[in-house]
């Protein structure tokens, strides 16, 4: 029978596989997490992890231990808080993993609110170009592009999003006059690097019949600074526009996508009611901000 102290150095070395970010979180030094996890595998006479040279890796008896060591986290938690004096505010650390796009150009002023109203609160944002893995506790939850259709995860729907092609005011005069969708093949086009999509949902060149990316990154933000320096064209988040006033839309009326953000989060998790606290609140902040940086572009163009 696992007590709540194995539980807490088990789930620490499956969020960080590592034993000395596990040490780190937990304020022990890797030697002793170490021992603690041979002692627990001795204790239930089954392999929790593997080791390699890249860190510790759940076996499959480890993944099946998970989700109840998860459950008995949330119940401790809620525990603390009901003993505890009533807190009218968020609190504690909060990791929300996001696209890039999303992280650099909408969640840093949402989040900066939020923490104001909420000085207790602790908030950390992983900006990666690819899909994360919630089950291998990576972030306490996600914001994506599309909609998971596997795996024990809870999915809502934030709001629609739009984008558009973009360019500087520089590199519009300095370059021959888009008034038509073929006229695109004569312009340097920016975008991802095309085997580094991760989600068919960004793969917004396709649409336009464009096969030649002349510069291309896995990164939003470096395409957005590409484009901002009057390296091209390519497709840019509406949100994103108005934090450089030298970029506009172009061909807006022929050339308009639409897209969903959604907040993705494990399941086991919406037992805890601080992370459901969080949630609603970010959907609601994320859906504000979406609506005044998307009005604001159209006010700049009437």
């Amino acid at each position: 029978m696992m007590d709540w102290d194995d539980m807490r150095v088990f789930l620490a070395l499956a969020r960080m596989e590592s034993l000395g970010r596990a040490g780190q979180q937990l304020k022990l030094d890797p030697a002793t997490v170490g021992r603690r996890i041979a002692r627990l595998e001795e204790g239930l006479g089954r392999r929790l992890f593997t080791r390699s040279h890249q860190g510790y890796a759940l076996t499959d008896e480890g993944s099946r231990l998970l989700p109840h060591a998860m459950a008995a986290e949330g119940a401790m938690l809620e525990a603390g808080k009901a003993a505890g004096a009533e807190q009218t505010g968020l609190s504690g650390q909060i990791r929300i993993g996001a696209p890039d796009g999303c992280a650099n150009y909408l969640l840093p002023q949402v989040v900066a609110a939020i923490c104001a109203e909420n000085p207790a609160l602790d908030v950390q944002i992983i900006a990666l170009p690819r899909v994360f893995n919630l089950s291998r506790r990576e972030a306490d939850m996600a914001i994506g592009v599309s909609s998971p259709q596997s795996g024990r995860l809870s999915v809502q729907k934030i709001s629609d999003y739009r984008l558009h092609l973009a360019a500087s005011t520089r590199y519009l005069a300095q370059h021959p006059p888009i008034a038509q969708a073929e006229a695109l093949r004569e312009h340097r086009i920016i975008g991802y690097i095309p085997d580094m999509i991760f989600d068919s949902e960004l793969d917004y060149l396709a649409e336009l019949g464009l096969e030649r990316v002349a510069l291309a990154s896995n990164s939003v933000a470096v395409q957005f600074n590409l484009i901002r320096h009057g390296a091209g064209l390519g497709v840019v988040h509406d949100f994103a526009l108005p934090s450089d006033p030298d970029l506009v839309r172009v061909l807006p009326n022929l050339f308009s996508l639409t897209r969903s953000f959604y907040l993705i989060r494990h399941l086991d998790d919406r037992r805890v009611s601080r992370l459901n606290r969080f949630a609603e609140v970010l959907k609601r902040a994320l859906r504000r901000e979406l609506v005044r940086l998307e009005t604001a572009v159209l006010a700049r163009e009437a």
